[in-house]
C-alpha cells in the first residue's frame, strides 16, 4: 500500500444491478495497491449502518473524502482514486457535487477546511470554468455570507478584482460584499473606474451594502457641470 492510497467503504444491496461491477472495480484497485482498504456492507443485512451514513441509494461509495453514488466503471473509480490526493481532485469533486445539486454537502466540507473554498475561488480566474460551475460557486459563497470562512479569504478575493475577465472581477466584488468586510473598501472603490459597466454597477451596490462611501469618481458617470446644465 502507498502512503496516498485512500480507504474505501461501499454499500451494496442484493437487488442492485450495478453494485457487483462497482465492487469488482474497487477490488481490482485494492489488488493494485491504489486503495488501502475496502469495506463492503450489505444494506440488506445492516440497514442501520446505511441509515447512519445517510445512504439513500446503492451503490454508495466513500473513497477517501469523496462520496459517490451510482455505478462506476474501473476507469472512473481509478480516476476518482487518483484525485483523492490532489487539490484539483477536490475542486473536481466539489463541482461534481454542485452539479448534482448537493450544495449543503459542499458547504459542510468547506466549513471543515476553509482552504477548500480558496481552491474553488482560484477557478474563477480561468477561462475554462462554465456558467453552471460559476453559478454553483456563487451559491456556495452566498451560503457562507458573513462567515469567518469567507472573511478569511478577503486577500484572495481582492486579488481577483484585478482578473482579466470582467465576470470574475464582478463576482469577486460581489463576494467581498457577502464577506461583510469593510476593509475591502479600497479594492471595491477601485472598480468604480472599471472599463465594464456591470463591474462598476456591482461595485456601487457592494459599497452601499457595506455602508461605505463612494469617495471617488465613477467611470461613465456624468460630470457635475454636465448634470447642472
Amino acid at each position: 500500500m502507498t502512503a496516498s492510497a485512500p480507504d474505501a467503504l461501499l454499500f451494496i444491496a442484493s437487488a442492485c444491478p450495478h453494485c457487483a461491477a462497482t465492487a469488482d472495480g474497487l477490488l481490482r484497485l485494492v489488488k493494485e495497491a491504489r486503495i488501502g482498504r475496502l469495506e463492503i456492507v450489505s444494506i440488506d443485512v445492516y440497514p442501520e449502518r446505511a441509515a447512519a451514513e445517510q445512504v439513500r441509494s446503492v451503490p454508495w461509495l466513500r473513497l477517501g473524502l469523496f462520496e459517490l453514488t451510482g455505478g462506476h466503471s474501473y476507469a472512473e473509480l481509478l480516476d476518482w482514486t487518483e484525485k483523492t490526493a490532489t487539490d484539483a481532485g477536490w475542486t473536481d469533486y466539489a463541482l461534481h457535487l454542485l452539479e448534482q445539486q448537493q450544495l449543503q454537502r459542499v458547504v459542510s466540507l468547506v466549513r471543515e477546511d476553509p482552504k477548500r473554498l480558496g481552491a474553488l475561488l482560484r477557478l474563477l480566474a480561468g477561462d475554462e470554468l462554465g456558467l453552471g460551475a460559476r453559478i454553483g460557486i456563487s451559491a456556495l459563497v452566498e451560503e457562507l455570507a458573513g462567515s469567518d470562512t469567507l472573511r478569511s479569504l478577503r486577500p484572495r478575493l481582492e486579488a481577483l478584482t484585478d482578473a482579466e475577465q470582467p465576470r470574475t472581477r464582478a463576482d469577486a466584488c460581489h463576494f467581498l460584499g457577502l464577506a461583510g468586510e469593510p476593509a475591502a473598501g479600497p479594492a471595491i472603490r477601485r472598480l468604480l473606474g472599471d472599463d465594464d459597466a456591470e463591474v462598476r454597477e456591482i461595485a456601487l451596490e457592494t459599497l452601499a451594502a457595506l455602508n461605505l462611501p463612494v469617495d471617488g469618481p465613477i467611470a461613465g458617470a456624468p460630470r457635475p457641470e454636465e448634470t447642472s446644465r
